[in-house]
């Protein structure tokens, strides 16, 4: 079996990608405007709900499906999702409220002259705790989906 029938057979990654997708189809559609869909947010990072955490569950919950919730692989993959989602709804978060006050001052002092810092930052980095949760969930069911 070659490398790449490998890779798309290998049911634990597509599940974690299922996961990722399915939360930013959710993003999508839960920031519909009725006159289009904001394609950005297929790939964007912020938002209900949290696609980090989505992937991460979703692969960790394969893991403990395909080899155990007794594996160390389980374990590993576990430790890091806790990791990620902490990291998503913490440090990004925060930077995030960061670059929307940096943004503001910009605007106010420098009359939103942006060339000097090229653009605005980004403001949309982490999440809220609950959009991190409902994340999780998500790729929660998905593997519960494909594995129970």
């Amino acid at each position: 079996m070659s490398y790449l029938q490998q890779l798309i057979s290998n049911s634990v990654l597509i599940t974690a990608l299922i996961g990722w997708f399915a939360a930013q189809v959710l993003k999508m559609i839960l920031v519909w405007d009725k006159k289009k869909f904001d394609f950005k947010r297929i790939i964007g990072s912020g938002g209900m709900p949290s696609s980090h955490s989505s992937f991460v569950m979703a692969l960790t919950m394969s893991i403990g499906f395909t080899q155990g919730f007794d594996s160390g692989a389980f374990a590993i993959s576990a430790v890091m999702s806790f990791v990620v989602m902490y990291d998503a709804a913490g440090v990004r978060r925060s930077a995030g409220q960061q670059a929307a006050i940096l943004n503001k001052l910009v605007e106010s002092v420098m009359n939103a002259d942006f060339s000097k810092t090229e653009k605005r930052l980004k403001e949309l980095l982490g999440h809220t705790p609950i959009e991190v949760f409902a994340g999780a969930i998500l790729g929660v069911i998905i593997a519960i989906i494909r594995y129970v």
